[in-house]
């Protein structure tokens, strides 16, 4: 009897050790580098008017001075926009094909016991709950499937259906079109980029009941969030895990939107478009509802295509061409700056509504990022 007790018991001592190497080895082949993230950009958050001033009809989006400015007065922001940056990037490394949403237990992937045997595998070790992990040993499952984004807008206007419901409608449709690779103008896309062109395959939905309304007789909201709260004379955000928030208002300053990064407080959590520029308007060269796809994909962990700085700055998406600054207008195909052709007509430029026609795989693959296991975003796909 006792030689048969130590032999079970070396045999479990073995299974442990082999469970435990087997983790130890998938940590050290996934070690991430993060020597080239900062959270912080160069936009300065207290100097709207300065971004504004002599532009005439160029787009403006003040996502990246906000993000400044979150970070600035959350202790604890920067950190964990480093972690879900970190997520991101062993996401884009260790993805596989398949799975459920989530990947969670119960969800198929990696994350079940793959043998039946009542026995936890090593990948049965990883968190199942939203945030991002420390763990850098855990598998991830990609969840390729449709994700469905049920979307709530809050209206803040001078008098009653000022923004109309053909606005709403149609911002909607345009959305829908943009994120399933749908948009009327995509056959322009350069040969050079045909290949990178991607399909989000995400829906968003909007419930009649979802849309609040509210008068005001302020003339123009800012940029700190002023519109996000009752208190300030606002509409406070529904349920930020379940739903994106969209705020429809007078921003000012000539700002078309803004939109908070992944990772801020989850009150604020949401976009902004100024009500000149949301759906199907009178505003010429922007009145094609692009405002809201451009922020939206900020609230999709984005960045400006161009990285928000010079050559040396990157938008952390490996297939998006290296540029220096946003160009404006419709220009000509090539545009080169640092040494090679721009990709002018990503809807993370600042081109006009109808001269922005496409995302990349990369920049898909990085938003998938947030609906996986771990993801911030994953409660989307769990609800």
């Amino acid at each position: 009897m006792k030689k048969l007790f130590f032999g079970i018991a070396a045999l479990a001592l073995l299974i442990h050790s082999c469970e435990s190497e087997q983790i130890s080895n998938l940590e050290q082949e996934t070690q991430i580098d993060m020597s080239d993230f900062t959270a912080y950009t160069n936009a300065n958050p207290d100097d709207a008017s300065r971004m504004t001033q002599d532009k005439g009809d160029q787009r403006n989006c003040f996502t990246m001075a906000n993000l400044n400015r979150l970070l600035n007065e959350n202790p604890g922001l920067e950190k964990r926009m480093f972690e879900i940056e970190r997520q991101t990037r062993r996401f884009l490394t260790m993805k596989k094909p398949g799975g459920t949403p989530g990947g969670g237990p119960g969800g198929g992937g990696d994350s079940t016991d793959t043998d039946n045997d009542g026995t936890p595998d090593s990948s049965d070790l990883c968190p199942t709950v939203a945030g991002p992990s420390s763990n850098s040993g855990c598998p991830i499952t990609v969840y390729n499937g449709a994700i469905t984004i049920p979307v709530v807008i809050n209206i803040i206007e001078q008098y009653d259906h000022q923004v109309t419901d053909d606005q709403i409608s149609s911002q909607i449709d345009i959305l829908n079109q943009d994120f399933n690779n749908n948009n009327p103008n995509k056959s322009s896309v350069p040969i050079a980029f045909a290949t990178l062109v991607a399909d989000y395959n995400i829906t968003f939905t909007l419930n009649p009941a979802n849309i609040n309304r509210k008068i005001s007789n302020k003339s123009s909201w800012g940029t700190r969030d002023f519109m996000k709260s009752s208190n300030k004379g606002g509409i406070d955000a529904t349920d930020t895990s379940q739903y994106l928030n969209i705020w429809v208002c007078k921003i000012g300053q000539g700002i078309l939107g803004y939109a908070q990064f992944p990772g801020g407080p989850s009150k604020t959590d949401g976009v902004v478009i100024d009500s000149d520029y949301f759906g199907i308007t009178s505003s010429s060269n922007y009145g094609l509802g692009r405002t809201a796809t451009h922020e939206i994909g900020h609230w999709l962990n984005l960045r400006h295509i161009w990285g928000d700085g010079g050559c040396s700055y990157d938008d952390f998406v490996a297939d998006t061409p290296i540029s220096d600054g946003p160009n404006y207008g419709c220009p000509n195909y090539p545009t080169v700056h640092c040494n090679s052709a721009d990709m002018t007509m990503n809807y993370m430029d600042y081109t006009y509504d109808a001269c922005m026609y496409m995302f990349t795989n990369g920049q898909s693959n990085r938003s998938r990022a947030l609906f996986s296991l771990g993801g911030v975003r994953a409660s989307f796909v769990n609800n």
